[in-house]
């Protein structure tokens, strides 16, 4: 499976990307994927100037020269997209929702009526068989109140992806953690297998990845220092 990971997180050392890095190496036990890893902060990708240029081109190209147009092919050619990010301000940090708005290439500006009664971009491209995986991190403690929002954005962007949204993310790089960090880290591994066989994740499996690691009480009194 030709596998393009977006990585959003502007931090070397990631948190999230950590559990995406699990998942990976899970759906890799079996059979080995083609795996490309864009480290988003590391291109310079535009935000998109709303001109439509490449409406009229229809070439599937931006006409903003930077790196966004290898990312475009790059996600043309993928069987499995997978957005991996930590939660700002209860969304994308803003240089990974630059690529996602740049996507626009790769629709037409005509509009069509789908069984689900919505009207869309008629697509450019023949993108039935992309599947998408959301894999996000936050830094609160719990996931009532934190999510809602980036879910109703991917659903309405990617149809129905994959989501996997935790909480208490920063723990994944705190040594005195690993005896919770670790666990949560071999079910993204085992994740990772059953999406390698299945291509989706059981509601359960999602269930047991977004559960906190820690009580929320017991987070907060370490994040605050008491």
């Amino acid at each position: 499976m030709r596998i393009l990971v977006l990585n959003g997180s502007p931090k070397k050392k990631s948190d999230t990307f950590r559990l995406t890095e699990a998942f990976l190496r899970g759906m890799n036990k079996k059979h080995t994927q083609e795996v490309r890893v864009v480290n988003v902060i590391e291109k310079n990708v535009a935000p998109c100037r709303g001109c439509f240029r490449c409406w009229e081109r229809e070439d599937g190209h931006c006409v903003i020269e930077d790196d966004q147009n290898e990312i475009l092919d790059l996600y043309r050619r993928a069987e499995l997209a997978i957005w991996s990010f930590p939660l700002y301000c209860y969304a994308m940090p803003s240089h990974l929702k630059a690529v996602l708005d740049r996507t626009i290439p790769l629709i037409r500006m005509k509009m069509v009526r789908e069984a689900d009664g919505r009207v869309r971009h008629e697509p450019l491209a023949d993108f039935s068989r992309l599947r998408t995986l959301v894999v996000c991190g936050c830094g609160f403690p719990d996931w009532a109140g934190n999510f809602q929002g980036l879910r109703a954005m991917c659903k309405a962007c990617f149809r129905s992806p994959d989501m996997v949204c935790v909480p208490e993310t920063p723990l994944m790089n705190v040594p005195a953690a690993a005896t919770v960090a670790e666990p949560l880290l071999a079910r993204f591994e085992r994740a990772g297998e059953e999406y390698a066989g299945t291509l989706t994740l059981s509601p359960e499996t999602v269930a047991a990845l977004e559960t906190p690691m820690i009580p929320a009480e017991e987070y907060i009194r370490h994040v605050n220092g008491l």
